[in-house]
């Protein structure tokens, strides 16, 4: 989920330096043959906790899915999420039944923006994510599916997030956390359609 890069960024002629220590990065692949719709990513390493002030450096979380298959069997409303919390591990994910994990999420446009809410919880832990993020600052992406199909035409991407995580353990509050340089990424196309 975090990840450290260092290197030069050449874009339009000007010269970029990434460092490890000033860079937010981020690597991951997606499997399968069709893309989930909905599509849900949000993940972030730039935290500061609102209640020490202090910089969070050994922490990431990360959220995604949207309707995720077990074989030929589409699940509603899925998503998979951790957060890597100063050294603890948290997390939220359906297919671990015992963890009795249930997620509530919405996303939608706005005419500037585009925002997330996503509340997870399991016997022991909650997780509360607000974000967003301004459409200027994003991409639509023109994703073609592996499979050939295009589905998606309104799939927003951006980098540039803002929000806030709320983190529980057993009812008390772990952090209320700041977050910055958040990857986001929401779409949803007429399933109707397919």
């Amino acid at each position: 989920m975090k990840s450290a890069y260092s290197g030069k960024i050449i874009l339009d002629g000007e010269s970029y330096t990434v460092s490890p220590e000033t860079c937010y990065g981020y690597a991951d692949k997606n499997w399968g043959k069709d893309f989930t719709s909905p599509w849900l990513w949000l993940s972030s390493n730039d935290l500061v906790s609102t209640i020490s002030g202090e910089r969070l450096n050994d922490s990431v979380f990360d959220i995604g899915g949207g309707r995720p298959k077990i074989g030929p069997v589409a699940l509603q409303r899925k998503l998979l999420s951790a957060f890597w919390y100063e050294g603890t591990p948290y997390e939220f994910n359906f297919s671990k039944f015992w963890t009795f994990t249930r997620t509530k999420f919405d996303c939608h446009e706005t005419k500037n923006d585009i925002v997330w809410h996503v509340e997870q919880k399991t016997w022991r832990n909650k997780m509360i994510t607000d974000v967003t993020c301004k459409k200027k600052d994003m991409l639509l992406i023109n994703y073609e599916a592996p499979n050939g199909s295009k589905r998606h035409n309104r799939l927003w991407n951006g980098g540039n997030g803002k929000g806030t995580v709320k983190l529980y353990h057993n009812g008390k509050l772990v952090d209320n956390i700041r977050v910055g340089h958040i990857g986001c990424e929401y779409g949803e196309y007429d399933a109707t359609k397919y």
